[in-house]
């Protein structure tokens, strides 16, 4: 046997120390309740901030948030400011007063004032002034630090700081600007890494040799009082000491370099934590304790060098580590921890070494169970087909690659099985629970799995080896199977299988052979297919069902043929998921036929493509779509989509994977893994982050950040160019790509301008016109808990010098003084002139009255009959029919019967002839307030006001008469001609197209019904 390499043992000495870690995970980690069965499950989930997002190196050591509500991040290699969307860096490489005087940041701590106190390694103290955006470096040695190299800073409470260094301790005057030395007792090492005053006013030093304290009131520093009791409190305190905190109880908290952390209480009390109070039984080193933050629920997290972080429960005194898991993208980045920070709004952030990590706990209305390396908690893959609760309140996942996972709630811990034999590598979408309580799996085919041992029957129906299950449902002893093949039906006990299908031939069939879900439905059977759905009234029925489809154009229908999933709520409505939104069946009575309403993404749906319909205890329904999930009011119908900030972190489902957990959670299967809904739980009440302006810059020039306006201020923008930019952002630091901006200039912007998604929050003005402006910002946040926060500033931009009230007032004068001596010199020479050219204007004047007169005939006069031309003709009758009321104006419509034959037979200046003629007896039968024009061709019309179309049939018959009993005399010979007309009277309402479309077809009525003659439209 060949002998392991050293290297490969250390690697499995370190997973099995990551195992040993893993086995103590739990969530929530100072949110999660001792009730909740699922805190086991619910690991934290990390938002990553990483070189890739602009920091300046991947190790980043401390993390602080200022007055503003921006997040400060030290690194190795930088400074950053981060408003959730944008960093600016500050390397330590320009030499500049805007610059660090080195880029390794060791520590951080914000000021009243807003500005920030910045420890780094090798440059000393420096002081970020936000009024001019420039740093302020502290000397070193006499009247500045006692070292260049910075720990640790910490206030007093009164406008003092305190400032631990390599070197010594020294204490910082804020108000003078001074530094003095802090003398340290005997037994202290020079060095330091960590201090505190706490409430009471005494000065907590961790030093190199072990904690010190120095009394209110004291000059020198001692040792704490400590039990030596073989706790190991006095090894911790002893220890090299790098964190301490004082948390919301008065306990103090201190953690050391190679021996864990311990706690005192208010009342003076040492505490061990158990398994990290001490050196390890096996006397080998714990993980250095760099940072302490305190989380709600009385919980502690301790973010170590190494072990990541350790969170410490006081009341139950449990410890759980919260570690980096290869096989979790959102696991803790790395387990090297040296910064923690709770922000104003309840985000968690890490600085590892391999960027800063953001954990939001109260995102917990969801949480995704994903795979992990702690194989005993974690799903065996991310593709959760079907979900299924057995009566001892398990659960049973059905993976791909033929995997079931258990999962046990009271246990905390999840079984993995793997079928095999023809099931192996096959998908597992179904379950079903017998009497007996054998679990049935459907897979490409069905297996069956003993309920206590678990031991696995692979091709338990061979027949149905080579089928795909979709869903099964018990019946007693019977086993309904449901497949792309219709459906099967398997008698446990005597093993018969029968099976019936959808018949082509048949309307009262099985709807489709595609049967992805049976439902008992009160006493019946419902199929939901992929064509519709079936109800049968007995399990045992294969034909004469009732199929309910999709009826286009009746809303009432199942809004979509293909149906995915089907539920009946606790209050006894029904849901049935498909392709075309979610149906909910109204109340009916025996006999009535069924009727839907349908809510889709006309209600608010992300999608109408449902995959899942789960109901909570108060008849809710959740729904998993494409693109997320959704809750549907059952009393509004209102939808609620969930989002980020609730927790949601797979965004895609495609399968009908939906259970009701033993507690009243949701279970939703899905491509990223299982999503865990607790329908009933609300995130604490707090107040809304600001929405800040970041950056500004103004005519190009940015302002400084501690000029930058707040909500309410206002800013002005010099008349240079009178541009601005604004960058600003929600300070809440959750799901950025979730939340939408807007932003409106009032008195410029005619409404919001919409940032596009993905878009960095910005608002751009160049040329702004002088005045006085509102710039309104919008932050729009999705998810469960809806929220607008709208922010607003007064923007004045200012005039240019030709812009102000003297110099128009001055301008303006000039311009009439300029104007007044000109019009007199204008009015002199005007008057020579008027007088000679009124004369030559009076003789024009009627040239052109004449000429306008000629061309107005012309232009509205058809040049053959002297009648009303086309154009003329159509806005006479427009006119006329915009002033007559209902049957009080008729139109004519006339048309020459056989003219061709006329053209053919006597030529076309002849036809032209005969339509003149026409058109004069027209003319001479109409009254002078109609109107008679060529509609076109061998088409005249006669609109005669003020008549009912019995009067009008009067005029056209005479008018039809005159045509027919006088002939045109041409170059001595008669040419007989005839017409045929269609009357219309106006009917109130209708245009003038459909008024002449009725005439019109009354013409061809009269020409279809032998010509000559007068027909009346309808």
């Amino acid at each position: 046997m060949s002998r392991p390499v050293a290297g490969a043992s250390r690697r499995h000495f370190g997973w099995r120390v990551f195992a040993l870690l893993c086995l103590l995970i739990l969530p929530a980690l100072g949110t999660a309740r001792d009730s909740d069965p699922w805190a086991p499950f619910d690991i934290p989930w990390f938002d990553r901030l990483g070189v890739a997002d602009g920091l300046p190196h991947s190790i980043t050591t401390t993390v602080e948030q200022d007055t503003r509500g921006l997040i400060w991040i030290g690194t190795l290699s930088g400074l950053v400011r981060y408003d959730g969307y944008r960093m600016q860096v500050f390397t330590g490489n320009s030499g500049s007063k805007t610059d660090i005087p080195d880029a390794y940041v060791r520590c951080l701590l914000t000021l009243p004032d807003g500005s920030l106190l910045v420890g780094t390694n090798a440059g000393g103290l420096s002081r970020f002034n936000p009024l001019n955006n420039t740093f302020r470096t502290y000397p070193v040695g006499k009247g500045g630090t006692s070292d260049r190299k910075i720990y640790a800073l910490a206030a007093d409470g009164n406008r003092g700081i305190w400032i631990v260094t390599e070197r010594g301790l020294d204490y910082l005057d804020l108000r003078s600007n001074r530094i003095q030395s802090i003398a340290l007792s005997e037994g202290m090492s020079p060095r330091s890494f960590s201090v505190l005053q706490d409430r009471a006013g005494n000065l907590w030093v961790g030093n190199n040799s072990g904690l010190f304290v120095r009394r209110k009131g004291e000059t020198d520093f001692t040792r704490p009082e400590r039990p030596v009791d073989g706790s190991g409190i006095d090894v911790v305190l002893n220890d090299g000491i790098w964190a301490l905190l004082e948390d919301r109880q008065g306990r103090l908290w201190v953690g050391s370099t190679q021996s864990g952390a311990v706690y005192r209480d208010e009342a003076g009390h040492w505490h061990a934590i158990p398994g990290f109070s001490g050196y390890q039984r096996d006397r080998s080193r714990r993980a250095t304790v760099r940072a302490f933050t305190e989380l709600a629920g009385d919980t502690i997290w301790m973010g170590t060098d190494g072990g990541g972080v350790l969170s410490y429960d006081v009341v139950s005194g449990t410890l759980h580590a919260v570690a980096h898991d290869t096989a979790m993208p959102s696991s803790l980045p790395g387990d090297s921890v040296r910064g923690l920070l709770q922000d104003s709004t309840g985000n968690v952030w890490v600085a590892t070494d391999l960027g800063v990590a953001r954990y939001d706990p109260n995102a917990r209305k969801a949480f995704a169970l994903l795979p992990s390396n702690s194989d005993h908690r974690s799903l065996a893959n991310t593709n959760v087909r079907g979900i299924f609760v057995d009566s001892h309140q398990r659960i049973w996942l059905g993976m791909s690659a033929g995997r079931v996972d258990v999962i046990d709630l009271s246990g905390a811990s999840i079984r993995h099985l793997e079928l095999g034999g023809v099931q192996t590598r096959r998908d597992v979408q179904a379950f079903a629970e017998m009497p007996d309580g054998t679990i049935w799996v459907g897979t490409q085919g069905v297996a069956s799995v003993d309920p206590n041992t678990f031991a696995i029957l692979d091709s338990a129906i061979p027949e149905l080896d080579d089928k795909p299950v979709l869903h099964l449902l018990p019946d007693g002893q019977r086993l309904l199977i449901a497949t792309y093949d219709g459906v099967y039906r398997y008698d446990t006990k005597t093993r018969a299988l029968s099976h019936f299908s959808h018949d082509a031939n048949d309307p009262t069939s099985l709807a489709s052979d595609t049967v992805r879900r049976i439902a008992h439905i009160g006493a019946d059977l419902w199929y939901v297919t992929g064509r519709g759905i079936s109800i049968a009234t007995s399990a045992m029925q294969n034909k004469g069902f009732e199929n309910l489809l999709n009826r286009p154009g009746d809303n009432t229908s199942l809004p979509n043929n293909l149906a995915s999933s089907i539920a009946m709520d606790a209050q006894g409505t029904l849901w049935i998921g498909t392709y075309g939104g979610v149906a909910m069946l109204q109340p009916r009575s025996a006999g009535e036929p069924y009727r839907f309403a349908t809510i889709g993404t006309a209600n608010g749906l992300p999608s109408d493509n449902i995959n899942a319909v789960q109901p909570d205890d108060l008849g809710n329904p959740w729904v998993s779509l494409p693109n997320g999930l959704s809750m549907i009011d059952a009393n509004t119908h209102a939808v609620h989509n969930l989002g980020v900030r609730d927790g949601l972190r797979i965004s895609s489902y495609i399968y009908a994977a939906a259970a009701r957990a033993p507690g009243g959670e949701l279970l939703f299967g899905g491509l990223g893994g299982l999503t865990v809904v607790r329908p009933e739980w609300q995130p604490p009440d707090q107040p809304d982050a600001p929405l800040a302006i970041t950056f500004a810059a103004v005519n190009g020039v940015p302002l400084p950040y501690g000029q930058l306006p707040r909500a309410g201020e206002s800013l002005k923008i010099n008349s240079r160019n009178r541009s601005l930019r604004v960058d600003f952002a929600l300070l809440d630091y959750e799901a950025p790509n979730e939340t939408s901006y807007s932003y409106r200039m009032e008195g410029f912007d005619e409404g919001w301008i919409e940032v596009p998604r993905g878009g960095l929050p910005t608002a751009i003005y160049t040329n702004l016109p002088h005045g006085d402006y509102k710039l309104r910002l919008r932050a729009q946040t999705h998810g469960m808990q809806l929220r607008q926060i709208e922010s607003t500033i007064d923007v004045s931009a200012e005039p240019r010098w030709y812009e102000t009230v003297a110099a128009m007032v001055a301008a303006g004068i000039l311009i009439l003084a300029a104007i007044f001596g000109i019009i007199q010199l204008r009015t002199m020479y005007l008057r020579r002139q008027a007088k000679q050219l009124q004369h030559q204007i009076d003789l024009r004047t009627r040239d052109l009255v004449v000429a306008n007169k000629r061309l107005d005939e012309l232009a509205n006069t058809d040049a053959l009959t002297g009648a009303c031309n086309r154009r003329r003709l159509l806005e006479l009758v427009e006119e006329m029919r915009a002033q007559s009321s209902d049957g009080h104006a008729c139109i004519a419509l006339l048309d020459l019967d056989r003219f061709k034959r006329i053209n053919d037979t006597h030529g076309h200046l002849a036809g032209d002839a005969v339509i003149r003629h026409v058109s004069q007896i027209m003319q001479a039968h109409c009254r002078d307030s109609d109107c008679v024009g060529r509609y076109g061709g061998e088409e005249l019309v006669a609109c005669l006001s003020e008549s009912s179309l019995e009067q009008g049939m009067v005029v056209a018959e005479r008018i039809r008469s005159a045509v027919a009993e006088q002939p045109l005399i041409y170059e001595g010979q008669p040419i007989p001609v005839t017409v045929s007309v269609g009357v219309a009277a106006y009917h109130a309402g209708e245009t003038l197209s459909q008024w002449l479309t009725r005439a019109d077809g009354a013409l061809y009525e009269a020409k279809n019904g032998g010509r000559n003659q007068v027909v009346a439209a309808q």
